[in-house]
């Protein structure tokens, strides 16, 4: 496929000029600096888990690869899905798929080997994280689709960033936490600020949502409305943040998550 003149020059945030590197392009093709950043939400359910089983070095390891191969695999099959709508978009239309940079080979095979690295990572965790690694893939998966039918879209995409948190509370633990709402509430607060912040990113594309009848917040209410639901998610977000911090002060002061 041949870029538009003047497109090469035009990049997304948080991506690299490859320039023929395809070290890069795969880079870009999965926004690892988006993965680096988000890996922090694995982290923090590591830490609270500290506070009721012994992390070692072989459990953080396996929790970071864990993370960054389902965050690979996850915007991967996202690109893949959407590379249509992508090549539409002139926004979107210099990614790796829909410019040639990547073939579309090329990303299934990527996802697919990320997506077994992820699942045998989980079971090096424990049989818990085992069994529920192909769940966690299938609904970040089922993201995708979801921008197709509803404008809930973004809460889909909370709810997936979520169990970033739990994964990484159940990969020291291996079993829920006391009080049983601890783990709920964080989850809650990952999904309402990721949710929260997909409908800010939205924004950008209102006009070719609606254009192209795809489904968004923005694209159904307004972005004036939009920005109000996504003030409202943050909202909860830091009041959920707060419930945690009590939870973990209550731990530390002879309580037991």
């Amino acid at each position: 496929m041949t870029a538009a003149p003047g497109a090469e020059h035009t990049r997304e945030g948080q991506t690299f000029a490859h320039r023929g590197s395809r070290v890069l392009a795969y880079i870009n093709f999965v926004k690892l600096p988006h993965t680096l950043f988000a890996l922090p939400f694995a982290l923090v359910g590591v830490v609270l888990a500290s506070y009721r089983a012994q992390v070692t070095w072989g459990s953080f390891g396996w929790v970071v690869l864990a993370f960054t191969c389902a965050r690979f695999a996850a915007m991967g099959f996202n690109r893949i899905v959407d590379r249509e709508i992508d090549a539409r978009n002139p926004r979107t239309r210099q990614r790796e798929l829909p410019s040639g940079a990547l073939r579309v080979a090329e990303a299934v095979i990527a996802v697919s080997v990320a997506s077994a690295l992820f699942v045998w990572a989980a079971w090096q965790l424990n049989s818990l994280c085992g069994k529920l690694s192909p769940l966690a893939l299938g609904w970040v998966f089922f993201y995708s689709y979801t921008k197709r039918f509803t404008r809930w879209c973004h809460l889909v995409l909370g709810v997936g960033m979520s169990i970033a948190p739990v994964g990484g509370y159940l990969a020291v633990a291996g079993r829920w936490s006391s009080p049983w709402w601890m783990l709920i509430t964080l989850a809650l607060a990952v999904a309402t600020w990721g949710g929260g912040f997909d409908v800010l990113y939205a924004l950008q594309d209102i006009d070719f949502d609606r254009e192209q009848r795809l489904h968004s917040l923005p694209a159904a209410i307004g972005g004036d409305r939009a920005l109000t639901v996504a003030r409202g998610l943050h909202i909860v977000t830091v009041l959920c943040l707060a419930a945690v911090g009590a939870a973990t002060f209550g731990a530390g002061s002879g309580g037991s998550f």
